[in-house]
């Protein structure tokens, strides 16, 4: 017998609140920025602009900013980047991303998150187009497949249907970076490499940026060797804060491999979270840097600035509103 208890959704974890005197720290800093974010070739911005939170008790939008063109609108005002997440769930209608030159000033950029297809995470079929899903060898029960298990026919389709979305962003000038954010699994090895080299192969004009996020491809007695591979590749290296832990602990190096771009990316330091196997991805970037943890970036971002034509510098702790205050604390603190 199913009864209403068991019909229950589980309650969400009860996220901590930064310490007020923190908080408010952050929100003093964050009003020193100038509108939008930018300092020069560095360009501030956060993974993403629809949370919910960010409209809940309006904590980035005005109450009246209710549609997606109204928010994507209001937040162009604030920062003259983007990073993009969805495109690394689904396969998006071009007229999706068409709309979003649109809503946005010609000085705006899209970084976007690379499809699972070209990095080896894990593809979900459910977000696949109906042809597509349908053509997925499938086992038992299977929600979720991998690039190495696909015909391939059925990836280089995939991979063409990915590029297409992104034409008007292309057309436009608009698009900056293809994030390739490998998985923990992916490992300093020569596998790997020819990996990297059989991307550039296939898409020899692809703006790639590469984050890695298992610590052997910065190993000190292989971070120059790597260096040379992304920079004969013409990849562009992403240097990331995030907790030095076992999972990940990617060390913060200022490392650039193109002179086209550099990117940061703040992931937080929630350690006891990214320690945690079980942990949501809300609890590992439930982080608010600290006015000092930002003062901290300013030499190695400017250190950037010296070596690449442009900077991206994005904020993906996108909890509560702490990716924004963070983006424009930074910006304040390089004026």
């Amino acid at each position: 017998m199913t009864t209403a208890r068991s019909k229950a959704k589980p309650e969400k974890p009860v996220l901590p609140r930064p310490a007020p005197e923190l908080y408010e720290a952050a929100r003093a800093l964050a009003r020193g920025a100038p509108l939008p974010a930018q300092r020069g070739a560095l360009r501030l911005g956060t993974a993403g602009w629809g949370d919910a939170s960010l409209s809940r008790d309006a904590l980035f939008y005005p109450k009246q900013v209710k549609t997606p063109e109204a928010r994507l609108r209001h937040y162009a005002e604030h920062f003259p980047l983007v990073e993009v997440d969805a495109t690394y769930y689904a396969l998006l209608a071009s007229e999706t991303v068409a709309r979003w030159v649109a809503w946005t000033p010609p000085t705006f950029r899209f970084d976007v998150k690379a499809h699972p297809i070209f990095t080896g995470h894990p593809i979900d079929i459910r977000r696949l187009p109906a042809d597509l899903a349908a053509a997925v060898p499938l086992r038992d029960n299977q929600s979720r497949t991998y690039s190495n298990e696909l015909p391939a026919e059925l990836a280089r389709e995939i991979e063409r249907r990915y590029f297409d979305s992104l034409s008007p962003l292309v057309e436009a000038g608009r698009l900056t970076s293809i994030l390739l954010q490998f998985p923990p699994w992916f490992e300093a090895t020569r596998g790997s490499v020819r990996q990297l080299e059989s991307l550039r192969a296939r898409f020899p004009n692809a703006p790639f940026s590469v984050e890695f996020r298992h610590r052997s491809w910065l190993l000190p007695e292989r971070r120059e060797r790597v260096a040379d591979v992304l920079r004969a590749q013409q990849f562009a290296y992403v240097v990331v804060d995030e907790p030095d832990v076992l999972r990940g602990g990617v060390p913060p190096i200022p490392l650039v491999t193109s002179g086209r771009l550099a990117i940061v990316r703040f992931h937080g330091q929630n350690q006891q979270a990214w320690s945690n196997p079980r942990a949501t991805v809300a609890e590992r970037f439930n982080y608010l840097y600290g006015p000092d943890e930002l003062a901290r970036w300013t030499t190695p971002v400017r250190q950037l600035l010296n070596e690449a034509e442009e900077v991206h510098a994005v904020f993906n702790n996108c909890v509560q509103n702490y990716a924004i205050l963070n983006a424009k604390g930074l910006a304040a603190l390089l004026g």
